[in-house]
């Protein structure tokens, strides 16, 4: 049986980094630089609410990130243009390896889901923005738990939901604490280091494997998988 791919959306499948052209109206040559902080701030408010267990969902992560990043980069925005980028947060471009790899791994026979801090709603309306989403399966998202990843219990959730054991499910993340997480919680993971400057956490976690890009990943996942046939 061909292992279950979780696929992370945010940062892995969707560029969040996608509204830099946009931002440059606003932001100038800040563009760049509001991006980066814009999502860092998103990640760190979810981490901290499932820390001290006061949800709220990702799109208010997002929003007080917003916030948050306008007041740091002194570029005040008006209502409507606060709404306007946020509702393009919610139709972000997939990177350009993502249709291809996708359609050649379920070809292949790979079970695809999608796996996420964002709302199903939020995430439905992503996928089939980029026309991505008739390739999964199905979208499983932490919301469900009132949590966010790298809390445990959410990858035992996907796990649950996608009727996987952790042997032959991986999680395929850009993301490093979401590798850590998953590898934590028993799952196998992919790293996909798009950039050769992108870092590892050193916490002696490692990802099962490592690509520079989805076209890789099925080729790699097969010779690990052989590997391991052949060393039992």
């Amino acid at each position: 049986m061909k292992p279950t791919l979780a696929f992370d959306v945010y940062g892995t499948l969707i560029d969040t980094h996608g509204l830099v052209s946009k931002l440059r109206e606003t932001a100038g040559e800040k563009a760049e630089e509001f991006s980066r902080i814009w999502r860092d701030k998103q990640l760190e408010y979810s981490f901290r609410r499932g820390l001290m267990q006061n949800y709220e969902k990702f799109a208010v992560c997002t929003r007080d990130a917003l916030d948050y990043t306008c007041a740091y980069c002194k570029i005040p925005l008006i209502g409507l243009r606060k709404e306007e980028l946020l509702e393009s947060y919610r139709t972000l471009p997939a990177f350009y390896d993502v249709e291809e790899s996708l359609k050649g791994l379920k070809a292949a026979g790979f079970r695809l889901y999608a796996f996420s801090n964002g709302s199903a709603e939020a995430v439905e309306t992503l996928l089939a923005a980029a026309g991505i989403r008739k390739m999964f399966l199905d979208v499983v998202s932490v919301d469900d738990l009132r949590s966010f990843k790298p809390n445990p219990a959410v990858y035992s959730y996907f796990l649950k939901k996608s009727r996987a054991s952790g042997d032959n499910a991986w999680l395929v993340s850009s993301n490093p604490f979401d590798v850590i997480g998953a590898v934590s919680a028993g799952m196998r993971a992919a790293w996909v280091r798009r950039s050769p400057e992108a870092i590892f956490d050193p916490w002696g976690i490692e990802p099962t494997l490592t690509v520079s890009s989805l076209t890789e990943l099925e080729e790699h996942i097969s010779v690990y998988l052989l590997a391991e046939r052949r060393r039992y």
